[in-house]
């Protein structure tokens, strides 16, 4: 699958903006922007660094406006947006093309009878972007002006212009910039590939090297429209900071390089090289550690392999230097314990990296405490959140897909003893109510004012689906921990009598969920309201999960229950990217996504849906149905959905109601991950 947008798309500034690129760097810095070059989020921007990787993300450099002069006639190649609505310039019209080489936006301009192209792409464990401008064709020379604008700030802000100090030296190829005297410099530099030499007049006066000129005025008033639509502030002004003029003829390329590093790699076409390397690595190791066929491989699912490697980068660690970790989602998120777990088996053992969920594993384990997983590292300071019940039960069935896939016996000697505390402190009692009831063998979780599940939307101090009693996937994923234990000491030579207990006393006391009448099972029991039978997809992880079935590991639901289940569900809650998190017919139901901060949380989790649930329920139909050719049909709107949003990649969420409006983080890690790890369960032998 090429993904391949032309004049239609590129030309229509509604269809432009609306669609987003996404490039990484792997120690959690970005570059995103939308691709008529319209900036329409605080997030977007060619240099978003990680100053404390993988957070501390700042925001060091916005745009590069770009200008062409061409046979007497000036092309602005670029495209803003005011705060009186204006649009100007309007380079998007010159977009002949935007498609994606590997995971490398890439646009054509057509300026006359020249066509100029253009890269972005970033270097593997560096702060350091890459724009490259290649003149493929022309009649002839033509000269390329770039003003420079520039930020310093966290990239959830926004800047309001004011008299910044900003100091600016010349280099031997471009230019340092800070912003204060404490900050971190931004170093751009400019690297010209001449196609041939030349000697034409112009070139003779002096544009054959590039010409920089200093500047430090302050552009205001740029809209950001899908801040507006967040509800949050929509104006930002930008710092112009310097101009660079370049006269170019056909097969010449300009590559403009900015980087917190003072020495990267200033050879654009070696840079390029590298990453293009990079990138068949991945897709070749996916080949030949899944073994895929590369002639059977469908070309979406290898831009999935693609869209992976861009959520998992470093954490660094006191024990454990090459650390990794998975951020959750861009362009906001950190690195999620939830998510991580979750999207772990998606992400490495599915693409073939199972080296890296080894690394992830043990990253997290030095973080247990209590029994308990963090579910959030803080941007600032050093002190995980400890507010979730689930991310610990996940897990469990990351490790037991590692050792599925690995059969690494020395790492499951390593942490048994850790997973065998985490099962005392929950036997026990532990964090925020956590405790096995031993009247019914259920996890019971929950306290006022904390959101535990992943369902953990929070304003304030409103917990908008708190969830206090005995979450439903909580108990399908605890029953899940109990027969990876018993499984687990088996293949160690441990005992597992009392882990298989424990299951059983799980599995019995799970058949308090079903609701005979209405088909399904209720969401939670003994809440402080009592049992709560809304329609919801949590559900869905009594059918999906335990994916061992043995005489032994019997499944919480019987096969009649189990279709009865996924019938109701798809029929209420199944649309083409995911489930629904709440029943169209339930009356808090919320179709639509948007508007301030406490209109969206309060719509997050009451019928938006969710595309990572998407994995879950065609692995759940293909267990209560056993009809493969159906369930890889849940798949298909997945692959035509890479071609909007973020282009390349999937979406986080979506409206609940027609036409299912991706929303949210335009990239989510577990949405990729599920997708990629469902669709190879489906296709192994």
């Amino acid at each position: 699958m090429t993904i391949h947008l032309g004049r239609d798309i590129c030309g229509n500034l509604e269809q432009a903006e609306s669609r987003e690129w996404l490039v990484t760097n792997g120690i959690g810095g970005f570059a995103s922007g939308t691709i008529s070059g319209l900036l329409t989020r605080r997030y977007h921007g060619l240099l978003i660094a990680a100053l404390k990787p993988p957070l501390g993300r700042t925001l060091l450099l916005n745009q590069l406006d770009e200008m062409v002069e061409y046979n007497n006639q000036f092309y602005p190649l670029y495209t803003n947006r005011w705060a009186d609505g204006a649009v100007a310039p309007r380079g998007f019209q010159d977009i002949e093309s935007f498609h994606l080489e590997g995971s490398i936006p890439r646009w054509t301009f057509a300026c006359g009878d020249a066509l100029l192209d253009k890269r972005v792409w970033m270097q593997q464990g560096e702060n350091t972007t890459y724009v490259r401008y290649t003149v493929r064709r022309a009649s002839s020379p033509l000269v390329l002006s770039l003003k420079v604008l520039v930020n310093y700030r966290d990239y959830h802000g926004e800047t309001q212009g004011a008299n910044w100090q900003t100091m600016v030296n010349g280099l031997k190829q471009g230019i340092c910039i800070r912003a204060f005297p404490d900050a971190v410099p931004l170093y751009i530099f400019a690297d010209v590939d001449r196609h041939r030499a030349t000697s034409s007049r112009k070139q003779r006066l002096g544009i054959e090297e590039p010409r920089w000129m200093l500047a430090n005025n302050w552009y205001r008033g740029f809209d950001l429209a899908q801040e507006r639509y967040r509800g949050l502030r929509d104006r930002e002004d930008r710092l112009y900071i310097a101009n660079l003029e370049l006269m170019l003829k056909s097969g010449d390329s300009l590559t403009m390089v900015a980087s917190t590093e003072s020495n990267p790699n200033l050879i654009g076409k070696v840079a390029l090289k590298e990453r293009q390397t990079y990138e068949e690595s991945l897709i070749q190791r996916w080949h030949e550690r899944v073994n895929v066929p590369a002639k059977t491989a469908p070309q979406w699912i290898e831009q999935l392999v693609l869209a992976a490697d861009r959520f998992i980068v470093n954490r660094t660690l006191p024990d454990e230097p090459n650390g990794k970790t998975i951020i959750a989602g861009y362009p906001w998120f950190g690195d999620w314990g939830r998510d991580t777990m979750i999207s772990l088996p998606g992400l490495t053992l599915a693409t073939g990296r199972p080296g890296i969920a080894r690394t992830i594993l043990r990253t997290f384990s030095y973080y247990l405490d209590r029994g308990m997983l963090p579910n959030l590292f803080p941007e600032a300071g050093d002190t995980p959140m400890y507010n979730t019940v689930d991310a610990t039960l996940w897990y469990f069935e990351a490790i037991r897909a590692y050792h599925a896939a690995t059969a690494d016996k020395s790492l499951l000697e390593e942490l048994f003893p850790k997973l065998a505390e985490i099962i005392d402190w929950h036997c026990r009692g532990t964090r925020h109510n956590i405790c096995w009831d031993s009247r019914d063998g259920l996890l019971y979780a929950g306290e006022e004012g904390v959101q535990l599940t992943w369902m953990d939307a929070k304003v304030g101090n409103w917990v908008v689906t708190p969830r206090i009693g005995k979450p439903v996937e909580v108990n399908a994923l605890w029953y899940n921990a109990l027969l990876i234990m018993a499984d687990f000491a088996r293949k160690l030579g441990k005992s597992d009598r009392a882990y298989i207990q424990l299951a059983e006393q799980t599995r019995q006391g799970f058949q308090r969920f079903w609701q005979e009448k209405a088909g399904y099972c209720y969401d939670v029991l003994d809440s402080p309201t009592g049992d709560d039978a809304a329609l919801r997809p949590n559900q869905i992880f009594a059918v999906s999960l335990p994916t061992r079935r043995t005489p032994d590991f019997p499944p919480l639901l019987t096969p009649t229950k189990q279709r009865r289940m996924v019938a109701r569900i798809a029929r209420s809650l199944l649309t083409s990217y995911g489930l629904r998190s709440l029943s169209p017919n339930d009356p808090n139901y919320q179709g639509t996504y948007g508007g301030n901060p406490v209109e969206r949380d309060g719509a997050y989790h009451q019928g938006t849906v969710w595309g990572w649930l998407l994995g879950h329920f065609v692995q759940a139909h293909q267990h209560a149905y056993n009809d493969r050719a159906m369930a890889k049909e849940f798949l298909e709107p997945m692959k035509l959905h890479l071609n909007a949003a973020c282009v390349g990649n999937l979406s986080e969420i979506f409206d609940g109601n027609s036409p299912m409006t991706p929303r949210g983080a335009i990239a989510q890690a577990w949405t990729v991950a599920e997708v990629l790890r469902v669709w190879l369960l489906l296709n192994e032998d």
